[in-house]
């Protein structure tokens, strides 16, 4: 059972050839054998999935309707917000937070009868490209416990690899979603700003953040998407269907896409690893080989979007994060003496390294002399390379690019030196500052045995064609029927 796609596990479950209950057993059985290697989790609720399991095979044996994730164990990342268990983003100052309600996407995954099974591990308020930033725990990549995973949704993507859950949802601000998907050798999707609802995450950029899922195939984050996409009253970001466009992600999903014409920038490209660059290429091939036009466009901005990007982030994050004062909620120092180190030593003593470089970072952006000099420059370098993606767009269907210039590095090997870290994100984070959907695909591996991940971009509310595209590859190829060793 645990070979099945959560398409071909929802379709079992729904036609009584196998049950939920036994589905949620077997994962619950490989993350006794295996979340002790793998630390994909911060939470599990064993004994919540099992009942939520035994209600949707009920309802089924009834003869009731149940929904589009009927029965299929699913994994959330922990930065969002759920009424069951803890919600701590990874970090000591939220450790023992319990959000009062559930964040919007939550809702209606368990509206389409998921079992959740778990939080997932993450950098500490999603600040970081390997999850080495979590203040709880560590998470391993399953194709070499040495390697990163990614991040900052390192635990959802190794917890889908690992074959911990059938799905999961992870959040992407600068290619949390897409890098980590690529090291693990997954699918990961994430949308255009706006279609899916952020009410209930846990903000880090508030003007970047965007939910999506991370799967196996990318038939599965075709059903995800029809789960969580959509109009959300509660959210102020949230785009309504009459401008988003309603869509089925699964009815045209394996119908190519006619004349289609792929977009490289091969000078922005030429930053990869040999390995990279090379099952790059190949992935074209399969694209020419079923039709497809490649053209070569010039992004000018693109240079820029490193600088720009961690200006606006830090900005953002300086601001969001000032709620966690010691006051409100979360961790309060013990060793205060006044009203002041209540708020200066419950911050210190709770935040970790990399949230504190980014509080201070954007703080300084903000500050009084050089707001304009920094922030109000930084989103004229957004605007432009908003323009840049418009363009482009005008001459082509969609663009590929590495995902990451490397396949996962060591854990150590770049935490002690955060430029170097920063750099990792530089094919990824160019797509939040334009607000446009990205997806990865697996499409090769390196030669130590690492997955390599394709990322195709497209317009914004594309997600359509964008997945019929990457299922255009899929068909062709069998990347992403291969699992880490540690899985067999």
């Amino acid at each position: 059972m645990e070979e099945f796609s959560a398409r071909q596990l929802r379709e079992r479950i729904a036609a009584g050839e196998v049950n939920s209950v036994e589905a949620v057993k077997g994962v619950f059985k490989r993350i006794d054998e295996l979340e002790p290697t793998i630390g994909a989790y911060i939470s599990t609720c064993r004994e919540r999935a099992m009942e939520r399991a035994a209600e949707v095979d009920g309802r089924i044996a009834a003869g009731e309707q149940v929904g589009e994730l009927a029965g299929v164990p699913v994994a959330v990342k922990d930065n969002m917000c759920t009424t069951f268990g803890a919600t701590t983003c990874a970090s000591k100052i939220l450790e023992n937070f319990h959000a009062p309600y559930n964040a919007t996407v939550v809702e209606k995954l368990l509206a389409a009868d998921a079992v959740i099974v778990g939080k997932t591990n993450m950098d500490e308020f999603a600040m970081g490209s390997s999850t080495e930033n979590s203040g709880l725990k560590q998470t391993v990549n399953p194709w070499d416990t040495s390697r990163v995973p990614g991040g900052s949704s390192g635990g959802s993507a190794a917890a889908v690899a690992g074959r911990l859950c059938y799905a999961a949802i992870g959040s992407d601000t600068g290619g949390s979603i897409r890098q980590p998907a690529s090291f693990c050798g997954v699918v990961g999707l994430k949308p255009t700003y706006g279609r899916v609802s952020r009410f209930g995450l846990v903000a880090y950029g508030s003007s970047l953040d965007q939910i999506g899922p991370i799967t196996r195939t990318v038939g599965d984050a075709a059903l995800m998407m029809n789960v969580i996409a959509g109009h959300d009253p509660a959210d102020s970001t949230s785009v309504d269907e009459e401008t988003a466009g309603l869509c089925d992600y699964l009815a045209k999903l394996d119908e190519p896409i006619e004349k289609l014409k792929i977009a490289i920038v091969p000078e922005f490209n030429a930053g990869a690893a040999e390995a990279v660059t090379k099952a790059l290429a190949e992935a074209i091939e399969v694209y020419k080989n079923l039709g497809a036009e490649i053209v070569e466009i010039d992004m000018a901005h693109l240079d820029y979007a490193i600088a720009a990007y961690y200006v606006i982030a830090t900005a953002e994050a300086s601001s969001n994060l000032a709620r966690y004062d010691g006051v409100h909620y979360g961790h309060r120092s013990e060793k205060a003496a006044d009203y002041v180190e209540v708020y200066t030593k419950s911050r210190a003593e709770a935040f970790g390294k990399e949230v504190k470089r980014r509080i201070m970072l954007g703080t300084y952006a903000l500050s009084s002399g050089y707001y304009d000099a920094y922030y109000l420059k930084a989103l004229k370098v957004r605007n432009l390379i908003r323009g840049d993606f418009a363009e482009a767009f005008e001459q082509c269907d969609c663009i590929m690019m590495p995902v990451s210039p490397t396949a996962a590095f060591k854990i150590g090997e770049k935490v002690d030196d955060p430029l170097t870290m920063y750099l990792c994100d530089i094919y990824t984070i160019a797509v939040n500052l334009a607000g446009i959907p990205g997806i990865s695909i697996p499409c090769g591996f390196d030669g130590e045995s690492l997955p390599i991940g394709l990322q195709i971009l497209g317009s914004a509310f594309d997600e359509d064609r964008l997945l019929r595209i990457a299922r255009m590859f899929e068909a062709q190829t069998n990347w992403n029927e291969k699992k880490p060793p540690i899985v067999e």
